[in-house]
């Protein structure tokens, strides 16, 4: 107790002298990159990609994984709720989700009969690249299959026709959060999911399969999508499957160390299957990232704090693949991973904005994470209560940039915004593609694409339905009926231009 006293007493004398200098930071100071008012295009560079996205489980029908059995679940004992700000999941609930018809719940977004308007719909808005997720449970369905189910294989075969007949870039994922319910079995030592000793076995059969039947048809492709996030929610907060609330990133370490060697086996079987069929693949993972930065600008110890959990969140997992070793901030986990240095061939950076670290000097362990500045009123923030800022995207692609060295592409980035004339997303659109542009010409970022989060309207997790991501809106009541938001044209012009005009900046690219 004295010793926590005295730290306290500490922090607190540093903080006070820190603050005649930090206090009263105005927040949208720095919202947008500093650079002169364009006066000619904005321009990027020739084939470079401009998508949009969408994943197996938020889109496509329920299939047998984890997520459709917490989904049953979570309706059959209503566990209907959020937390207490918006944004923030409940552990084990699906927000409103009972609100939705069984149809809706089963069907998500109607995909699998409308997947051809969808793409005809990418199409006219001018894109050339679409993401999607391989659900591994569509192709083993049950255990102990010797081989991938051919109807899910056709699934897939008729989707990538759909892209091809109209040049659209398919841009595969391997692992976006859902699995099969059956590799959550218990194996004989009671591990279950990433952590049985079969587990990576299974994902070696899955992903040979994919390779076998998808190389040369898809050369883009993901094997993890936000590693740190299913940690994250499914270890150590509760919110995703398997709901497990471990509370401390040590007891999760051995789930990302699992991930690690399944990238590894993803990156090694794509490239041996393409090297067999002569053919050529691009493979990577994407991260979620984010601005972390101190609520307390006067605070040394949210300073600090702000830059561990950047470094934890942001960074760890690709600094591990970077050196071939699992080193966890703050932590003395330091592990080499056979096969795991340099196995990307290309960075993939998702990136929603920013959030705050309010530290506890008693607590330094357990920092409050704030999805925005309770007082900054006037700060952008979506219907998620995310706090927007274009700025950070400069900086994480900078970051990124000078760390590895290698192409960029963004996989995600975008807004929950239901309004039918949806603004805000419209603002974050053009803001950002503003930062992009920006760290190409002054940090000399090789960006190849930017990929928007998302299509249309999903199932967005735990947030269910109610979060809107969408470009274009979905009538889910009235047979999943698309109707484009005003955002489709702003993006339209974007992307058939290949450039951001300088009147586009000027009406939406401030805050």
């Amino acid at each position: 107790m004295v010793r926590k006293r005295w730290i306290a007493l500490a922090a607190l004398g540093l903080g006070l002298a820190y603050a005649a200098t930090h206090i009263g930071v105005d927040r949208q100071a720095m919202y947008a990159t500093p650079a002169p008012s364009a006066t000619a295009p904005m321009a990027f560079p020739k084939g470079f990609y401009w998508g949009a996205a969408i994943a197996a489980q938020q889109a496509e029908s329920q299939q047998p994984t984890d997520w459709t059995a917490f989904e049953l679940d979570a309706v059959k004992n209503q566990r209907f709720e959020t937390g207490a700000a918006p944004g923030v999941a409940k552990p084990g609930h699906i927000h409103d989700l009972g609100a939705s018809s069984a149809t809706v719940r089963q069907q998500k977004t109607g995909f699998d009969q409308l997947m051809g308007q969808d793409m005809a719909m990418a199409q006219g808005m001018g894109l050339n690249a679409f993401r999607f997720s391989i659900e591994w449970a569509r192709l083993f369905p049950k255990p102990g299959m010797k081989a991938p189910d051919p109807q899910g294989i056709a699934y897939y075969k008729r989707l990538l026709a759909e892209m091809k007949q109209r040049g659209i870039t398919p841009f595969a994922t391997l692992f976006h959060f859902s699995s099969p319910a059956w590799f959550f079995e218990a194996d004989a030592s009671g591990k279950r999911g990433w952590e049985r000793a079969d587990a990576l076995a299974h994902w070696q059969q899955f992903v040979t399969a994919v390779a076998e039947n998808f190389v040369p048809d898809i050369e883009q492709w993901c094997t993890l999508n936000e590693p740190m996030v299913y940690v994250y929610n499914g270890y150590m907060e509760g919110v995703f499957p398997p709901l497990e609330r471990r509370g401390d990133v040590v007891l999760a370490a051995p789930v990302i160390e699992a991930l690690l060697r399944a990238h590894v086996i993803g990156y090694q079987t794509l490239h041996r299957v393409a090297d067999a069929k002569k053919a050529s693949v691009n493979v990577g993972f994407t991260k979620h990232t984010r601005a972390f930065e101190p609520l307390r600008n006067w605070a040394p110890l949210d300073r600090l704090t702000a830059q561990a959990v950047d470094q934890a969140f942001n960074w760890d997992f690709n600094d591990a693949v970077a050196s071939g070793r699992l080193k966890l901030t703050n932590t003395s986990i330091d592990k080499e991973i056979e096969g795991l240095k340099g196995s990307q061939d290309y960075v993939g950076i998702n990136y929603y904005g920013r959030f705050y670290i309010k530290s506890d000097i008693l607590n330094p362990t357990k920092p409050q994470v704030l999805q925005h500045d309770p007082d900054a009123p006037a700060e952008p923030v979506n219907d998620l209560g995310w706090a927007m800022y274009p700025h950070g995207f400069y900086q994480i692609l900078s970051q990124a940039h000078k760390r590895y060295g290698k192409p960029i592409f963004v996989l995600e980035n975008g807004t929950a915004d239901k309004a039918d004339n949806d603004v805000g997303r419209q603002k974050l659109l053009v803001s950002h593609v503003r930062e992009m542009w920006l760290a190409m010409q002054q940090e000399k970022v090789d960006l190849r694409g930017y990929i928007h989060w998302s299509l249309f309207d999903n199932f967005e997790w735990a947030e269910g339905f109610t979060a809107r991501f969408g470009l274009a809106k979905v009538d889910y009541e009235n047979g999943f009926k698309r109707t484009e938001r005003p955002s489709a044209a702003v993006y339209r012009e974007i992307a058939k231009a290949n450039a951001l005009s300088p009147e586009l900046a000027a009406r939406l690219g401030a805050p």
